[in-house]
Formats: C-alpha cells, sequence, structure tokens
C-alpha cells in the first residue's frame, strides 16, 4: 500500500507491516539496498550489554540458502556492511544497477532478516572479532571520554550504555539469548527497507513483495519503551585519567529527539559552530592553535538525545585552557547569537 511521496521519495507499507522507501535516481550507476531493524543497544536488558552489535555481525554468519553471506556479495561486486547504533540496526549493500543485482539484495536482505543460521560456533569465533573491537574503543581516548560522558548524561535511560557493551556480556551471552533477542526483533512489522539508485520502481515493489511479503506477521506484540531521562539537576563533570599523551575535551548538552521541530535547527547549529573554515568553534580553537581539532554531532535519536562538542588538545595547550575556550564560545552564541 502506497502511503505517499515526498520530493521523489516514496513511501508504502506492506500487510505484515514492514515499512518501505524507494528513491529512484537514474544518474546513478548502483543500486542501494538498506535492510533497518529498529533494535539497537536501547532495547537491551540486563546482562544483554553489546547484544544487539554482536546480531549485526552474526548476520554475516549465513542462511540455510547463503551460506556465506559476504561470498555471495563479493561474487556480484558489491560494496557492503552494517552498523548498530542506539536505536537501530541496517545492513546494505551497493550493486551495479540491473534488475538481477536489485532482485538478489532484496532476497538476501529478507532471507537472513528471518532464516540467520546463529549458530554457537559463529558465536564463539565472531565473539572475539566484537572483542577486538571493543578493545580498540578503549584505546581511542575521544571515544573512550564520550562514553563516559554519555554515561554522566543518562543514569536512567540505556541511552547511557555504549552500544559496543560490557566485555563480560560480551564474552558469556549464551547463543540461545541472541537466538530469543533475533526472533522478536528482526521482524518484518519492526523494520524498513531503503532502495535508492538506479531501478525499477515496478520492479523493486514486485521482488519485495515476493520476498518480503510473503513473511507472516508476527503474532507477538513489541511492547514501546517508555523511559525517558529526568531533567539533569545541575551541571555534570567527568574527568578521565589515562597514560598517553592525547587529551580530549567535550561538552554535552541534552535536546529534543529527532522528531522533534526544533531538533532541525540545532542539526544545522552545530554544523555553523564546528565546520572549516568558518566554524566558531574552529576559529576560535582550532585556528588559535589551542585544538588539533574540533568535531560535534547532533543525535537525531527515538527518545530526547544530545548535542556534543568535543576537542583535541594541541601541543603547548592544557585541557583546562581549551575547555574553557569551547565552553566560552558556546555561551557567547547563547548570549550574543
Amino acid at each position: 500500500m502506497k502511503i505517499t511521496t515526498i520530493e521523489g521519495i516514496s513511501e508504502y507499507r506492506l500487510e505484515n507491516g514492514l515499512k518501505v522507501l524507494l528513491f529512484p535516481d537514474p544518474s546513478k550507476p548502483t543500486v542501494t539496498v538498506n535492510l533497518t531493524v529498529f533494535v539497537g543497544s536501547r532495547h537491551e536488558g540486563y546482562g544483554e550489554a553489546g547484544m544487539a552489535h554482536l546480531l549485526e555481525h552474526m548476520l554475516f554468519k549465513g542462511t540455510p540458502d547463503h551460506p556465506s553471506v559476504p561470498k555471495a556479495l563479493q561474487a556480484r561486486g558489491a560494496q557492503f556492511n552494517g552498523t548498530t547504533w542506539l536505536d537501530r540496526t541496517n545492513y546494505y549493500e551497493t550493486l551495479p544497477a540491473n534488475d538481477d543485482n536489485l532482485e538478489f539484495a532484496i532476497r538476501l536482505e529478507a532471507d537472513r532478516m528471518i532464516n540467520s543460521l546463529i549458530r554457537g560456533e559463529d558465536l564463539a569465533s565472531e565473539m572475539t572479532v566484537v572483542r577486538n573491537e571493543f578493545e580498540r574503543g578503549e584505546n581511542n581516548p575521544n571515544q573512550i571520554l564520550g562514553q563516559r560522558i554519555m554515561s554522566a548524561a543518562f543514569n536512567w535511560h540505556n541511552y547511557g550504555q555504549s552500544t559496543i557493551g560490557n566485555r563480560a556480556d560480551i564474552e558469556r551471552v549464551p547463543v540461545e539469548n541472541l537466538r530469543t533477542f533475533y526472533r522478536k526483533y528482526y521482524q518484518p512489522d519492526n523494520a524498513m527497507v531503503v532502495v535508492a539508485g538506479r531501478f525499477d520502481q515496478a520492479k523493486a515493489l514486485e521482488y519485495l513483495g515476493q520476498y518480503f511479503g510473503s513473511i507472516p506477521k508476527p503474532e507477538r506484540k513489541l511492547d514501546p519503551t517508555y523511559t525517558e531521562e529526568p531533567a539533569q539537576d545541575g551541571e555534570r563533570t567527568v574527568t578521565l585519567r589515562r597514560v598517553g599523551e592525547v587529551s580530549v575535551v567535550g561538552a554535552l548538552f541534552h535536546i529534543p529527539a529527532g522528531g522533534h521541530p526544533d531538533f532541525a535547527p540545532i542539526d544545522v547549529l552545530e554544523s555553523i559552530l564546528t565546520m572549516p573554515p568558518s566554524g566558531r568553534l574552529y576559529k576560535a580553537l582550532v585556528e588559535q592553535k589551542k585544538a588539533a581539532s574540533v568535531s560535534g554531532s547532533a543525535y537525531a535519536l527515538h527518545d530526547p538525545g544530545v548535542l556534543k562538542f568535543s576537542a583535541e588538545v594541541a601541543n603547548g595547550n592544557t585541557p583546562e585552557a581549551v575547555l574553557d575556550g569551547l565552553l566560552d564560545t558556546l555561551q557567547s552564541v547563547v548570549d550574543q547569537g
């Protein structure tokens, strides 16, 4: 069923609840198929930290019809990957544009959304890959400080827990727990498929109906999440001292959810402040050789999220001085616009 078309992007809904967005662009030589499942680290419970991300890795380990997902994609010259974040997990492939590749990509995503094997032996090997990824993050000053700041900002909401998870949970999660998590969330009523690039829309809808539309709507009903972080009671400060030569400072502010009308201007403000060469933080810190770099991000999330700024301290400066410069620049925007 077609819902609407806005600026060339058409939205559809299949009878089993699957959401579909079609974004044709005949100027492209490729077609991209993206499956987004609306489950991320926000949905994890006690003992499940990192489960959504670990499951993302497992969905590349094969189905009965596609024993090796990477090999099947590589055989067609695809660029592909998967990512996990707070609210969602996605899988995508970009291939040379033709009907055969379009059908293949849609068939593959429908297959692994429902029929991935999730084997114990695959978990044993993939757990070490994820653990190595966890350890790399632990050695990244910017990343680890960002995690600690998020944890301080969210006392009650799962946004305060990192998507990569907890080492003990990563190492010890039983494979049956992963299968249960998979069966619960990886269903058509909790997913969206986006097709973009050069493709025939009628063919895309035909393939989507054939492969995704044939999946029964699940009988289980997902309970909506309802936790929101209460208003913060004053400024919170995080100081993280570790061995190393790199110093990083940052500031984080609570903002509305991604669907709120105020989110778009906040997102624009972040770019105005950080983008070189005219960004105010860039000019105040990088051009003045106080910081080696500045960055920022407005998190477009399901629930109220955050606006984050960070700066890597340049040699010859103290973290305290750079943080003061960052906060003074932000305050000048509040005071003077």
